[in-house]
């Protein structure tokens, strides 16, 4: 290694420890490199005259025993006394830029956030993420004395949105707030340019909802077994609507497709919001999502609640029968709702959204807003939602599989 290879490998650990908030440079390369620059790769140290002169003191014998242990060590030796010094005064430069960097790097850490912050929904407005990331980001925003802004990014299945921030700078300012579709991607898309589980940093459950399953008012279905009658009278004709392909309520409908053994036409969206948008223009004929999207019109008379997919009856609803009762045993299905940040957030970064989220879930407004969307708030630690994120991967991977859904 020359020494403009040592030059290239201190500025790559300076720029390393700007980006990442922690010093790249270990205690190995700057022995290593202010040897290699004082004395030269055999022994050679500068004299005080400036001359080179060999020295056979003990250190001198040392550094010589160590370069012949180490493979990594200069194969060319350094003569010329401008190159040493230049290489010497690189190296503590770097080592200045590096700790500087640092430095600047936990100090921004420190004071998080201290502008915008702003979280990816890659869905449209108008869906349950929405609902769940907004009242998030206005609690967050109280918590912090700082805006935190929801972006809707929505396309490809998620994947558009989801990518902004494996691709963002990974300091906090750029985060994910999503469904669990993002535990599904990877087994419904053959080739992603990114892995949830490998690209992103979970932070926190933040709640989680069963699904309602309703059809348009003028669906003649007033139950899920008279549905079922009307799909085997129609094979095909009967159209549901997701929020997208890959999502959990498509995955919901098709586990629902394969226990009742009908033939169901599925319609994709960019989002539960367009999707329920049509499904109360008729446009389309049934929708699995979240109680707190679709109840409202349900009460309005433009949709009719048929059965919600937990194992038991909600209190929020307790006229509603579940599906396993309705003559599809064994049937559940639930939707969550977490945050996530880039792979490589700083430690702090992450606890500081942690904690915010965390904090927030136990507000009297956080458990009201709860309340209000029929939904059940979340929080924990990141270890823990990390370990979930695997479990409901494999889960629902299972689900693809058993549905025969090819990946795209």
């Amino acid at each position: 290694m020359a020494h403009c290879d040592i030059e290239l490998r201190l500025e790559d650990c300076a720029r390393q420890s700007r980006r990442t908030g922690e010093c790249a440079l270990r205690e190995n390369d700057l022995i290593y490199c202010f040897l290699a620059a004082a004395r030269g790769p055999y022994g050679y140290a500068l004299g005080k005259d400036g001359s080179d002169k060999i020295g056979k003191s003990r250190n001198q014998r040392w550094f010589r025993a160590r370069r012949h242990q180490s493979p990594e060590l200069p194969e060319e030796a350094i003569t010329n006394t401008k190159d040493k010094v230049r290489l010497l005064a690189t190296a503590y430069a770097a080592c200045a830029a590096a700790m500087l960097g640092w430095g600047v790097a936990v100090q921004a850490q420190s004071d998080f956030p201290n502008r915008p912050v702003r979280m990816v929904n890659p869905y449209t407005p108008g869906g349950s993420v929405d609902l769940v990331g907004r009242a998030l980001a206005a609690g967050l925003s109280e918590i912090w004395r700082q805006q935190v802004i929801m972006d809707n990014r929505p396309g490809a299945g998620t994947m558009i949105g989801t990518e902004i921030v494996v691709r963002a700078e990974p300091d906090g300012y750029t985060m994910l707030c999503t469904s669990s579709t993002v535990a599904i991607l990877s087994s419904m898309y053959k080739n992603m340019r990114f892995d949830p589980a490998r690209d992103l940093s979970a932070v926190a459950l933040v709640a989680v909802s069963p699904f309602v399953l309703v059809v348009n008012a003028s669906v003649p279905a007033k139950s899920v077994q008279e549905l079922i009658v009307l799909a085997k009278a129609q094979p095909g004709q009967i159209t549901g609507a997701s929020s997208g392909v890959g999502t959990t309520n498509h995955l919901t409908l098709e586990m629902f497709k394969s226990a009742a053994r009908i033939d169901v036409l599925h319609v994709p969206y960019k989002g539960g919001g367009p999707a329920i948008s049509d499904l109360i223009g008729g446009q389309v004929k049934m929708h699995f999502n979240t109680p707190g999207t679709l109840l409202p019109h349900v009460k309005a008379g433009k949709l009719r609640a048929l059965a919600i997919t937990s194992p038991q009856r909600a209190d929020f609803a307790p006229d509603l029968p579940t599906i396993n009762e309705s003559g599809i045993p064994g049937f559940e299905a639930t939707v969550w709702y977490g945050v996530y940040g880039p792979k490589a957030l700083p430690p702090r970064i992450l606890q500081r959204w942690n904690d915010a989220i965390n904090q927030y879930m136990k507000t009297p407004q956080a458990q009201a807003h709860w309340r209000r969307i029929d939904m059940i708030g979340g929080g924990g630690t990141s270890a823990s939602f990390t370990d979930f994120h695997k479990r409901e991967s494999e889960r629902w991977g299972a689900v693809i599989k058993a549905a025969r859904i090819e990946p795209q």
